[in-house]
C-alpha cells in the first residue's frame, strides 16, 4: 500500500514543529512526525516488540472499525499501562493512523466517506473518531468510578489523586496522537458555532467530570466531605498529606471549563463543589470554637487565639487552596472570629487602655481593623484621653491648693504644663505603638487634648487660663534664671510647649501674655538665649504665620537700635562733658509703642536730682537726632544699682526707679515721714505704699506707724541685694490688664472680619455671615456668637453694612 509505506518510511527532514509543539502537515498531505512525548517512558521492550528495522503496519484508512480498533488498543496502552512503555514505532504509527483516517477524503479524490451521510471531507472522518474516542473515555471512567465505590476519606483522596495523575497524563499523550484531528476537524466544528466539541485533552476531563467526578461527589458530597474532614484534622492540630489535598483541589480547579472557550479557565465546579461547603464548614468550625474559647477564656487570650487563627487560614491558602478563595475566606472568618465577638472587645478596650496592655490593644486593632469596626474604639479612646487629662490636671491643682491653701490660680505653671505634656506623652505613644499612628485614633487624641487643655480644674471657666500659664511656663524656660542651659534641652522645652500650643483655643491670649513676658526680658536683660527667643518666634510663626510674631520680631530690632543709640549717646557725651559731670552709669532702650505691650507710668514722679542731668542731655540728644518724635519715659520699668555707704559692709541695692527715688532722700535724712516722702517723689499713694512695704519687708527701711528710718543694722550674705521683686498684687493687675486688651482686641478682629466677608459677597444672610465670620476668627479664638452680633450692630451703626430691604436677615456691604 503506497500510503502506508510512504507514511512510515519519510524522512526526518520532513518534520517541522509548530508554535505548541505539535508536527505541521506538509503541503503534499504527507504526514510530519509526531513529538516525542517529553514525560513518556520509551522502553526497548515493548509489550509487542516489531523486529528491528521492521515497520508496524497501519489499518486502511478507508476502513474505520479497523483504524479504531488499532487506535484504542493504543489509547488504552496509554490510558492504563503507560508505565510499561511504548516503541517510538508503534507511537508514530498510531499518529500517523490518525492522521491518515483524517485526511482519507482528501486523498480518495474526495469520494463519500464512511461514518455518516454527511459529506464535508475531513470534518466527517474527525467525528468519527472523536465519538469513539467518547465512547472509550466513558466506558474507561466507569470501571475508575466503580473501583472507587467502597473507598471513603484519606482512601478515596488517595485514589482520586492517583488516578487523576494516571488519567491526565495520559490524556495528555492521546492528545498528541490526535493533533490533526484537534488542529482541523476541532477548530472547525468550534469555527462553525457547535457546541460541546473540544480538543481531545479538555474532552478527557469532560469525561472525568461527567462520568466519574460528579456521580462521586453526588453522593453525599462524597469528595468533598473527604477534603473537608482533612481540613478539620488539621484545624485540630493534626497532621495531613497537604500535597494530596492540594492535588485534588487543584483538579477541581482543572474540571472547570469555559463553554464559550475552552481555552479559559472557569472555576464554577470548583466552588460549587468545594469552595461553598468548604466556607460553611469553616464558619461552623469557627463558631463553635471560638463561643466555646470565650466562655472559659480570657478576652486577651481570645485575640491572640484569633490573629492565631486567621495566620492559620491565610497560610492555608497558601498552601493548598485556589488564590480567589483568599477573600472570601478571611472574610468568612472575620465575621465569626471578629465581628460576632466585636461587643466582648470594645467592653474589654478600657481595661486594656487602664492597664496599658500594649500587646493586647494592638491585636484588638488589628482585628477590629479587618472589619472597620474602629470607630467604637476611638470614641473610647477619646473619652479616656480626656478622662486622663483632667484628672492629671485636678491632681496638680489639688496638691498646690493643699500646699499654699490657696485656689488654683497660685497654681505652678511648670507642674500644670507637666501634667498636661505627660497624659499627651503616653497616650500618643500608645497611638503610635498600638494604634500603628492611624489617622483616626490620632484624631481622637487631639480631640480629647483640645478640650483637657482649655477646659479642666486650673482653669474652671475661663478659657483664658491655660493659654495664660503654658505662656508663663514658656518664659520660665527663656528666662536666664532656667537650669536647661543647654541649647538642645532648651529646644526639646519650647518643642514640648509647641505640642501644648496647638492645641489651645484662644491663641491671642497666649499671644498678649507672650508679647508682654518677652517685653519685659528683654527690658530687664532676663533671656537665657537670643537664639532660643528666635526660635520660639520662629516656631509661633509657623504655626500662625507673619501677623502673629510681627511684633514680637520688632521688638527684638528696638533693641539692638537701643544699642546702638546707648553707645552713640556715651560717645557723644565724651565729646562735650568732662568725666567728672557723668557721675552716672547709663543705658538706655527705645522701643516703639505700636509694638511694645507697655503701658506709660501709673503716677506723677519727680525725678530725682542724681539722675535729673543724664535724663535732660538724653533728651536733648534724642531730639536733635530725631525731631518731632515724643519720649515717654517709663520709670516703673527702669532699674537701677545703689552703693551702699552707710553700712559696715559694702553692699550693691538693685532696685527699682521708684524704690531708688525713696532711698536717695536718705542721703540727707535717717528718717522720714510718709507725707515728706511723697512729697519728694511726687508718686500716688496706689503707687508709693507697695514700693514702701516692699523696702520694709526687706528691712532697709524700719517703719514706725507713719515714719520710716533708716535701717542702719541691715545685714546680708549677697553683696548685690535684689530689692526690685514684684508684687504679686502688680502681677494680677497684669493679668487682668492683658485679658481686657484681648477682649478689646478681639472686638475689632471680629468687625474687621465681617467687613472683609462683606466687602467680598456684598450680600450674605445673617447666619452665613455669622458662619463665615467664625471660620476666619477660630485660628486665633473661638469667638462668641453674642460678640459676633453685637459687631454686626456696630458696623450696622458705623454705616459699614446696611439691611436689605424687604429681606429679612439680609445685610450688604457699604462701598
Amino acid at each position: 500500500m503506497p500510503l502506508r509505506q510512504t507514511c512510515v518510511t519519510c524522512t526526518r527532514s520532513l518534520m517541522s514543529a509548530s508554535s505548541d509543539g505539535s508536527p505541521d502537515c506538509e503541503a503534499n498531505s504527507s504526514p510530519a512526525y509526531p513529538p516525542r512525548p517529553t514525560a513518556m517512558s520509551w522502553t526497548s521492550k515493548p509489550a509487542a516488540p516489531a523486529p528491528a528495522g521492521e515497520n508496524i503496519a497501519v489499518p486502511p484508512a478507508n476502513d474505520l472499525k479497523a483504524t479504531w480498533t488499532f487506535l484504542e488498543e493504543g489509547v488504552d496502552h496509554i490510558m492504563t499501562r503507560l508505565k510499561e512503555g511504548m516503541s517510538y514505532s508503534k507511537y508514530m504509527a498510531l499518529y500517523t493512523t490518525a492522521y491518515n483516517y483524517c485526511t482519507s477524503s482528501r486523498m480518495h479524490g474526495g469520494s463519500e466517506p464512511l461514518g455518516t451521510g454527511r459529506t464535508a471531507g475531513a470534518n466527517l472522518m474527525g467525528s468519527d473518531l472523536y465519538n469513539n474516542l467518547i465512547k472509550y473515555f466513558t466506558a474507561h471512567l466507569r470501571e475508575v468510578k466503580e473501583a472507587s465505590d467502597p473507598l471513603h476519606d484519606l482512601a478515596l483522596l488517595q485514589y482520586y489523586a492517583a488516578e487523576w495523575d494516571r488519567y491526565t497524563t495520559g490524556g495528555s499523550y492521546v492528545n498528541r496522537l490526535f493533533t490533526y484531528l484537534n488542529r482541523h476537524w476541532v477548530k472547525r466544528e468550534k469555527d462553525e458555532g457547535r457546541k460541546n466539541v473540544y480538543n481531545v485533552y479538555t474532552l478527557s476531563l469532560v469525561q472525568w467530570k461527567t462520568n466519574f467526578f460528579l456521580p462521586v461527589q453526588e453522593k453525599d458530597t462524597k469528595l468533598a466531605s473527604a477534603l473537608l474532614r482533612q481540613i478539620e484534622k488539621q484545624r485540630n492540630g493534626e497532621t495531613i498529606e497537604t500535597g494530596l489535598v492540594k492535588k485534588v483541589v487543584e483538579s477541581l480547579v482543572s474540571l472547570g471549563l469555559d463553554e464559550s472557550d475552552s481555552s479559559k479557565q472557569n472555576l464554577d465546579v470548583y466552588k460549587e463543589h468545594f469552595e461553598k461547603p468548604f466556607i460553611a464548614a469553616t464558619e461552623l468550625y469557627y463558631k463553635t470554637e471560638s463561643e466555646a474559647f470565650v466562655a472559659s477564656n480570657s478576652v486577651s487570650d481570645y485575640l491572640k487565639r484569633a490573629e492565631e487563627r486567621l495566620r492559620e487560614e491565610e497560610a492555608r491558602v497558601d498552601v493548598y487552596l485556589h488564590a480567589s478563595t483568599r477573600k472570601t475566606l478571611i472574610a468568612a472568618c472575620e465575621k465569626v472570629l471578629i465581628a460576632d465577638h466585636m461587643e466582648i472587645m470594645k467592653e474589654e478596650f478600657q481595661s486594656l487602655l487602664d492597664y496599658d496592655k500594649e500587646e493586647d490593644l494592638q491585636r484588638m486593632y488589628a482585628l477590629l481593623a479587618r472589619i472597620n469596626g474602629l470607630d467604637a474604639l476611638r470614641k473610647k479612646f477619646e473619652e479616656h484621653v480626656k478622662r486622663t487629662g483632667l484628672a492629671a490636671v485636678e491632681k496638680v491643682n489639688g496638691a498646690a491648693t493643699k500646699e499654699k491653701g490657696a485656689a488654683g490660680s497660685d497654681l505652678e505653671p511648670k507642674a500644670y504644663v507637666d501634667a498636661l505634656l505627660e497624659v499627651h506623652k503616653k497616650c500618643s505613644e500608645t497611638v503610635q505603638r498600638a494604634f500603628r499612628g492611624e489617622s483616626g485614633f490620632v484624631a481622637s487624641l487631639d480631640k480629647a487634648c483640645r478640650e483637657f487643655v482649655n477646659r479642666n480644674a486650673a482653669t474652671g471657666t475661663n478659657g483664658s487660663k491655660s493659654p495664660e500659664l503654658i505662656a508663663k511656663h514658656t518664659d520660665a524656660l527663656l528666662k536666664k534664671s532656667n537650669k536647661q542651659t543647654e541649647e538642645a534641652e532648651l529646644e526639646d522645652a519650647l518643642n514640648q510647649v509647641m505640642i501644648l500650643f496647638k492645641y489651645i483655643e484662644d491663641k491671642d491670649v497666649f499671644q498678649k501674655f507672650y508679647s508682654k513676658m518677652l517685653a519685659k526680658r528683654l527690658v530687664n536683660g532676663t533671656s537665657a538665649s537670643d537664639d532660643g527667643e528666635s526660635s520660639m518666634i520662629s516656631k509661633l510663626k509657623d504655626a500662625c504665620g507673619f501677623e502673629y510674631t510681627n511684633k514680637l520680631q520688632r521688638m527684638f530690632t528696638d533693641v539692638s537700635l537701643s544699642k546702638e543709640l546707648t553707645d552713640q549717646f556715651s560717645e557723644k557725651m565724651k565729646q562735650t562733658h568732662d568725666a567728672s559731670e557723668l557721675g552716672v552709669d547709663f543705658s538706655v532702650m527705645v522701643l516703639g509703642t505700636n509694638f511694645w505691650p507697655l503701658q506709660p507710668p501709673p503716677t506723677d514722679f519727680n525725678i530725682p536730682a542724681e539722675v535729673l542731668p543724664t535724663y535732660e542731655r538724653f533728651t536733648r540728644f534724642y531730639q536733635n537726632k530725631h525731631s518731632g518724635r515724643k519720649l515717654t519715659w517709663l520709670w516703673h520699668l527702669s532699674k537701677n544699682e545703689l552703693r551702699t555707704g552707710y553700712l559696715s559692709q559694702k553692699l550693691i541695692f538693685m532696685t527699682s526707679t521708684f524704690q531708688m527715688a525713696i532711698l536717695v532722700q536718705y542721703n540727707n535724712n535717717d528718717s522720714l515721714t510718709y507725707d515728706e516722702i511723697k512729697a519728694a517723689t511726687n508718686m500716688s499713694d496706689q503707687s508709693l505704699k507697695p514700693v514702701l512695704q516692699m523696702l520694709v519687708k526687706a528691712k532697709v527701711l524700719l517703719q514706725d506707724e507713719d515714719t520710716y528710718d533708716l535701717n542702719f543694722n541691715f545685714k546680708s550674705k549677697k553683696v548685690r541685694v535684689n530689692l526690685n521683686q514684684p508684687m504679686k498684687s502688680e502681677q494680677k493687675a497684669e493679668s487682668s490688664e492683658v485679658l481686657k486688651n484681648v477682649d478689646e482686641d478681639r472686638k475689632f478682629q471680629i468687625q474687621a472680619a465681617i467687613v472683609r466677608v462683606m466687602k467680598a459677597r456684598k450680600t450674605l444672610k445673617h447666619q452665613a455671615l455669622i458662619q463665615e465670620v467664625i471660620t476666619i476668627v477660630q485660628a486665633r479664638f473661638t469667638p462668641k456668637v453674642s460678640d459676633i452680633k453685637k459687631a454686626i450692630e456696630a458696623l450696622l451703626e458705623k454705616e459699614y453694612i446696611e439691611r436689605v430691604a424687604g429681606e429679612t436677615g439680609t445685610y450688604s456691604y457699604v462701598a
